[in-house]
This record gives C-alpha cells, structure tokens and sequence, in this order.
C-alpha cells in the first residue's frame, strides 16, 4: 500500500509544476492571402489563389507539420477561396483582398519585366496590414523572455509587415524566418508595378542580428549585400533551376536543384522557404533542409497557382548530402 505524501511534500510538488514554463506552439506564420492573376502577352490565362502564406501551409500540410501552427493572414470580404483547405484568415470589412497581376510575355527585354526577370508584377490593391497587436500576446513573453512559438514566419508580399510588426515576432518565436520580399519590395504610386530597395535603406536592417534565417531570390540577393548580412544571420539565396546557395558567417554551400517543367513560376519561393522550414523542425541539417526546399520548389513550378502535392510525389527518394531518404519518410516522423 503506497504512502501518501506529506502536505510539504505535495506543495513543493505544485509549485514545480506550475514553475514549468508552458509547452511552445509548434509555429507562427505571418502574410496576407492574395489573389492572383496571371495574363500572357496580355491575354488572361489563369486565377488562383496567392500569397506565400498559401503556398507554406500547403507545403506544411503535405509533410504533416501543420497541426499546430497560427496564421495570421488578412483578407477582404470578397476573398474567394474560403472554402479550400487552408488556415482561416482574418477578416478585413475595410478592405479588399491584396490582388496582383502578373504579366508575362513571349518576348521581353530586361527594362520590361521589372525585377523579377521574366514577368511584370503589379500590385492592383492591398488588404489591411498585419500590426504587432495582430499578434497573439502570452504572459512573460517579449526580448529575453520566454517565447510562445517554435518558430516564426515573416512572408508578407505586399508590403503588409513593418518593422514594428517583425520586432513583435522575433519576441514570441524561438527562431524567425524571414523573406526578404516582405521587407524591401517597393509599390508603384500610379500603377503599382513591384520593386525593390536596399535592405539597409529599410527600416528592418537594425532587426537582421534578431532573425534567424533570411530567404531571397537570386533577383532579389542584390538588394541584400550578403557579404554584409551573413555575419548577422544565416541567408539562402534561391537560383531556380540552378538551385540554392546558404551563406553563413563561415563560408557559403551550394545545394543542387530538382529536374522541372516550368509552368508558372509563382510561389516556387514560398514553397522552397515551406520546405526547408519543414525540414528543418524535422530535425534535418540547414544543407539537408534547403534540399528539400528545392523539391518542392521544382514541384510548384509545374503547376499554375497553389500546387496540389499527391502521395506519389512525395515518395521520390532524395539524396540528402548526410544520408538517403524520402518525403514519405518525413511523414512518419513525429
């Protein structure tokens, strides 16, 4: 017959238990859904849904690293994919969904397509922007305090993050990953064509030493001076067909790309950064998840829009550089 405990003994019990810092929610994601439409040589050829956000939970809910996570992404009352499977968004009555054209021609020069190297991207009008008090609160979080989340994802796309936003973010999550588009594209005042700006002219640089990993696309690296950068945190740089590179402090790897028919390159980055995130909270090295960011890079390519991953693509076996394995193989992971 068992011995109760003392009266001291069960309050000394309690008050450890309660000392117990509460167990992390798996992850944060912060970006704006958007609508998308695709036109070219001027001619309509598809509508779908947009957003890096979109494009990261679908890439979270093919290795079934979803559960968990909160999406704070802003709508209008005309957002027309409510009904997909995708995190709920927050409502906006003020204002109508972010809406981007992308132009795409059969023959371009450089001064023709902006930034981005084979398109025109404009921005048609955007939803509200996501400010620190969108942010979920928790008690004794916040600079040197205990942190809510895992992780944090910074994706916005049409300039719905500020500066204030991000800091916020950085004090509740473990570790930030951030897209450089969220911080230095730049909006046409008359019709809303996409640019960019040095991210040191941003009023994010001071925040780069807080992140943990920032995503920019080969067009977009310029704007970055990785030199600079990578002594504040790590920076993967995406090359399309040609793959990846991941600069840290102490050098710089190339990681090799998947074969890919390109339908639509829209969202191949998202679902890169998806990916390699994924990868990462499963427990992979930095070289070993941003291969898998390559796989599903090359996998949204393929498609126009939001990629549907089925079964069959994600039991590709793929040669990670510390060991072999496929994606279904994730899937079983815990």
């Amino acid at each position: 017959m068992g011995v109760a405990p003392a009266p001291m003994d069960d309050a000394v019990r309690r008050t450890a238990e309660a000392e117990q810092p509460p167990p992390l929610l798996s992850g944060l994601v912060v970006g704006n859904y958007c609508h998308d439409v695709l036109f070219r040589d001027d001619v309509l050829i598809g509508e779908s849904l947009g957003g890096a956000a979109s494009f990261i939970s679908n890439v979270f809910d093919a290795i079934g690293c979803r559960h968990g996570c909160i999406y704070v992404s802003k709508v209008g009352p005309d957002f027309a994919y409510s009904s997909q499977s995708l995190p709920a968004p927050f409502f906006s009555a003020s204002s109508p969904t972010t809406l981007f054209h992308a132009h795409f021609f059969s023959s371009y020069s450089s001064e023709d397509v902006a930034y981005h190297g084979d398109r025109v991207l404009k921005r048609v009008h955007a939803c509200d922007p996501v400010s620190p008090s969108d942010i979920p609160e928790g008690e004794g979080e916040g600079e040197g305090g205990t942190p809510l989340f895992e992780f944090g994802l910074a994706v916005g796309v049409a300039g719905e993050i500020s500066p204030p936003t991000l800091a916020r973010m950085i004090d509740v999550c473990r570790v930030v990953f951030v897209d450089v588009q969220a911080l230095i594209r730049t909006f046409d005042p008359i019709d809303g064509t996409v640019g960019l700006v040095p991210l040191r002219d941003t009023g994010f640089f001071h925040l780069l030493p807080r992140i943990g990993f920032l995503k920019a696309s080969a067009d977009e690296a310029p704007f970055v001076d990785i030199e600079e950068v990578r002594k504040s945190c790590c920076v993967v740089v995406t090359d399309g067909k040609d793959g990846c590179r991941v600069y840290s402090e102490s050098g710089v790897l190339r990681v090799p790309p998947f074969p890919a028919v390109q339908l639509d390159p829209t969202g191949a980055g998202d679902s890169f950064l998806g990916g390699f995130v994924a990868g990462m909270i499963h427990g992979l090295t930095v070289p070993d998840a941003a291969l898998l960011g390559n796989f599903f890079g090359s996998l949204t390519v393929g498609q126009i829009g939001v990629p549907k991953f089925h079964h069959e693509m994600l039991q590709v076996p793929l040669s990670f550089p510390s060991q072999t394995v496929d994606v279904f193989f994730l899937l079983s992971l815990p």
